[in-house]
């Protein structure tokens, strides 16, 4: 089994300022040896490790604890996709088998920025790399990715934490609409993975976010959803199992095979593991 997103750091305080005092069970450093346990107890034998810093030192970084741990078996960096010299950045991370793909933070930009030119010139070379695109939004900023990523219609794209939709408000008829409209590009995955910080942390329910994952399956078939965390992120509402075993329990529906491919399978595929 594979956790397709995890994140590790070294605290601080000024960089990472999106992490906010009421988020306090993970103002501290995150590494692989925090995950090595729960891992073992669960049977999941790596993860794939999702940028959290917007630098290409933070590429370093993560190549660094892969050295260290066979957890990582994977990496999403980040690049400068509007750089005048990405084929040039992109030939030299290209010798560092272990990243399989990039992310930028779209979450906290605009609908101009997504839709920028450049930056989705800058997509468009990840293919001859054989790389993947990791897509970070909140949901109301869907339609904007659908006219993104329709612009580039070969690319393997992932949409991070099923799009962020609006658990804790119960506001989610839009989203639906552009789940749908999203997952009808087959080359547009989903991981299932990140949903308890959208919910209310200490109060959401079984109900809520089963009626999110039917939507997810239902539009983007279990063929391409991954199975993810976004550990330690999901500390601030509850322990790594917790979510684990939601997930689980919502499987017990499909076949062992359909199984075997959302908690590892795809991954593999999508991520060339």
């Amino acid at each position: 089994m594979i956790d397709t997103h995890v994140h590790f750091w070294n605290y601080d305080p000024l960089r990472d300022n999106w992490i906010t005092e009421d988020m306090y069970a993970i103002r501290k450093d995150f590494t692989p040896k925090n995950l090595m346990r729960v891992f073992n107890d669960l049977q999941i034998s790596g993860c794939v490790a999702v940028q959290a810093n917007q630098s290409e030192e933070e590429n370093n970084f993560l190549l660094s604890l892969a050295e260290q741990s066979d957890l990582i078996k994977g990496i999403v960096g980040w690049i400068d996709l509007q750089s005048p010299n990405l084929e040039e950045r992109l030939n030299y991370w290209s010798f560092f088998k272990l990243i399989k793909g990039w992310r930028h933070v779209l979450q906290a930009e605009n609908e101009a920025f997504i839709l920028n030119k450049d930056f989705i010139n800058g997509i468009r070379k990840l293919k001859s790399y054989k790389y993947t695109y990791d897509l970070l939004v909140y949901h109301d900023q869907l339609t904007h990715l659908i006219k993104m990523v329709d612009q580039i219609p070969d690319q393997p794209f992932i949409l991070d934490h099923c799009g962020k939709p609006n658990i804790k408000s119960g506001e989610i008829k839009d989203w639906t609409a552009n789940i749908k409209i999203l997952a009808q590009n087959p080359n547009v995955h989903c991981k299932v993975s990140g949903l308890l910080a959208e919910a209310d942390w200490k109060n959401w329910t079984e109900a809520e976010l089963f009626k999110i994952f039917d939507i997810i399956f239902e539009n983007f078939g279990v063929k391409r959803v991954l199975y993810g965390s976004d550990w330690p992120v999901i500390l601030i509402s509850r322990p790594y199992s917790d979510w684990f075993n939601l997930i689980s329990k919502y499987a017990e529906r499909f076949t062992t095979e359909e199984r075997s491919l959302l908690f590892g399978g795809n991954a593999k595929a999508f991520y060339s593991l």
